[in-house]
């Protein structure tokens, strides 16, 4: 299947008053038609940078400094300016962990709403307003002309996320980034927002690349995951298969840092050491000074993406444990 997504390679760098940060370090993934992909890692893993740099909207220190990122076959970092005001919202929408933020408080949801669709189409203004009422109603909003004339402060955070995911799809937009959609949210709706992003994959064929820390909502929503660490993925490959045969020291890790009922009374588990704080890049594999199976070779040379199991490319893991030039 021909990817709608393909990111390679991708490099961001910022300038800061403490140093230059190297914020993605040769991050490689890719988003299907019709996929739900999942980005997962700590905060500061780079994931959020990497899909704003997908979009080309990074702050202004911020900067990419190779790689590509194919959209439909298309390098959108040699892309032009207006080139990529024509593919944000109209093929890429994008949507953040709080609404409230993204929404504009001096005018109604209903206006906002029918603003993208004009922006996006030459529709006439009942066109406009009923297009508007369906959005509502496909996201399942409640009472969706009542919603038209609210202001962003009159709903609760999941409506605004609901409200939020209607502006994407008012685009028709073919990929949606979401970016910890359900972080600012209490459980239960954060589970209705997850059902939402999924129905709408099925219904409208919608790709959805799902960045997050939390693996649960990975293991309940994304057909594969990439897990990221340092700027670079480590393991990548089917959701089922990467959390129940995790390969990478830090997947592990992640895994075994869970909360289960096995645990009770017990000290949680956690990955000895910090994070790097990307003020320098690590030499080797980026793991390697957290990591209980370092080996010389992770100290000097970064580990390339292996397939677990040869002959299938489905499966890959950045680690020298299951690299054939140091297998026992």
């Amino acid at each position: 299947m021909t990817e709608l997504l393909t990111v390679e390679n991708l490099h961001v760098v910022f300038q800061t008053y403490a140093g230059t940060v190297y914020a993605v370090n040769g991050m490689t993934f890719s988003v299907q038609p019709g996929e739900i992909f999942g980005l997962v890692g700590e905060s500061g893993c780079g994931k959020s940078v990497a899909c704003l740099a997908i979009l080309r909207i990074l702050p202004g220190h911020g900067r990419i400094t190779a790689g590509r990122v194919l959209f439909d076959g298309h390098d959108l970092t040699q892309a032009k300016e207006s080139e990529m005001q024509a593919i944000r919202g109209r093929q890429i929408a994008m949507i953040f962990q709080d609404p409230s933020t993204s929404l504009n408080p001096v005018f109604t949801v209903g206006s906002q709403i029918k603003r993208i669709i004009r922006h996006h189409t030459q529709a006439s203004r009942q066109a406009t307003e009923q297009r508007a009422l369906e959005l509502l109603d496909e996201v399942a909003l409640p009472d969706p002309p009542r919603i038209m004339q609210a202001y962003p402060h009159e709903l609760s955070g999941g409506m605004q996320q609901r409200v939020m995911i209607a502006m994407a799809l008012a685009s028709g937009a073919r990929l949606l980034i979401a970016d910890e959609p359900t972080t600012a949210l209490d459980v239960t709706i954060q589970n209705q927002i997850l059902e939402l992003l999924v129905e709408l994959r099925r219904h409208v064929g919608l790709s959805i690349l799902l960045i997050t820390h939390n693996l649960g909502v990975v293991a309940e929503t994304c057909d594969r995951v990439g897990v990221a660490y340092a700027g670079q993925i480590v393991e990548i490959g089917p959701t089922s298969e990467v959390l129940h045969t995790m390969k990478h020291p830090y997947t592990q890790g992640l895994l075994a840092a869970l909360p289960s009922a096995q645990q009770k009374g017990r000290d949680l588990l956690s990955i000895p050491g910090s994070v790097p704080n990307g003020l320098s890049v690590i030499p080797g594999c980026p793991f390697h000074p957290r990591c209980p199976h370092v080996m010389e070779v992770c100290r000097q040379t970064p580990p390339r993406l292996t397939a677990v199991n040869p002959g299938e490319a489905q499966h890959q893991v950045a680690c020298y444990l299951y690299s054939p030039e140091t297998a026992q």
